[in-house]
Parts: C-alpha cells; structure tokens; sequence
C-alpha cells in the first residue's frame, strides 16, 4: 500500500494551485478580453456565414468610441423584442450623425457610404433620421434580410459587449474582419 509522504503532498498542492490559476485566468479573459460567438443568421453575409465563429474584443469599447464600419457585438435592445442575448451587426451611424436610405443606398451626414461589404443593395427607405446621444444606428450586410436599426430604431451604446476583430472557424475563412 502506497503512502503519500511530505513531498507527494507537496506535488499534489503545486498541481492543485496551477490547474486552479490556469481556471481563474480563463475565466477572466473570457469574461473581460475576448470571448468567442457563433454567427447564428445570414443577417451579415457575405462577411460572415452561418456557423462562423468569431472573436470580440470585450475592452476595446473602455478606451475607444464605436466608429462607423466597426463590427459589433451587442445586447439587443427591449423595442427589438428578441429572445436573443446577442447580435452582430455594422455600426453605420454614430450620435450626431444623419441616417437615411433611399434608392438602394445608405447616406450618413448627405454622403453616399462606399459599402463593399454588402451582399445587395437595400429595397427599403429610411427617411433621414439623427441619431441621438449614447445611440448607434446598425445594420447587417445582408441587408435585405437582416432584422436591425432600420426595423426596430437605435442600439444604445452601454448594450455593446465586444467589437468583433476576427474570425476562427472555419478554418478556410480565418482571418481578421474589416
């Protein structure tokens, strides 16, 4: 019958301590640097596909402003009514900013956006709208088939969780997002 002397007690306890370290570091970088999402709708194709998994960076918004063209990661807000505890869409107007669609084409501020990233132009019409103080205005590159701001109005910048940088699965597509 073995015996656990002094110095296998002393092994188990360093064992103990790293695997205990190696959790409590996981689960602070999931919880305050990056976390992972699956892509669960078409709404941004043709940049991300469904079952894309991608990576947030859920500090970048402690130190910087949402920007138009960032990909972001956000908590819907009540007026979308989802079941949803997450979307992922483009931010294309920040607050002070002036929103409106019309033929086929998305305006912010009386200028055309350049939109190389869209799948199909977009058949329906906003009117110009500003986007007030703490609010984003978001839209999915599919946007024809995309449940965003055009539908249910502005995203409240406290809801953002993360800015989506990069894309990890599958392993064909990994790479960073623009």
């Amino acid at each position: 019958m073995a015996r656990f002397t002094p110095a296998h007690r002393d092994r188990i306890w360093e064992w103990t301590k790293s695997i205990g370290l190696a959790v409590l570091l996981a689960l602070g970088i999931r919880t305050a640097v990056v976390e992972a999402f699956v892509i669960p709708s078409r709404s941004m194709e043709p940049t991300l596909q469904v079952g894309d998994r991608v990576l947030g960076n859920k500090f970048w918004f402690w130190f910087a402003d949402p920007h138009r063209q960032d990909i972001v990661i956000f908590a819907p807000p009540k007026n979308a009514e989802l079941a949803a505890d997450a979307l992922i869409k483009r931010v294309i107007a920040v607050e002070g900013d002036v929103v409106e669609v019309r033929d086929g084409q998305v305006w912010v501020n009386g200028r055309r956006v350049t939109e190389p990233y869209v799948k199909e132009q977009p058949l329906y019409f906003l009117p110009p709208t500003n986007v007030p103080a703490g609010m984003l205005f978001v839209l999915g590159d599919n946007r024809n088939e995309s449940y965003d701001s055009h539908a249910w109005g502005f995203v409240p910048r406290h809801n953002l969780r993360a800015k989506a940088f990069a894309r990890y699965w599958p392993p064909t597509r990994i790479g960073l997002l623009n």
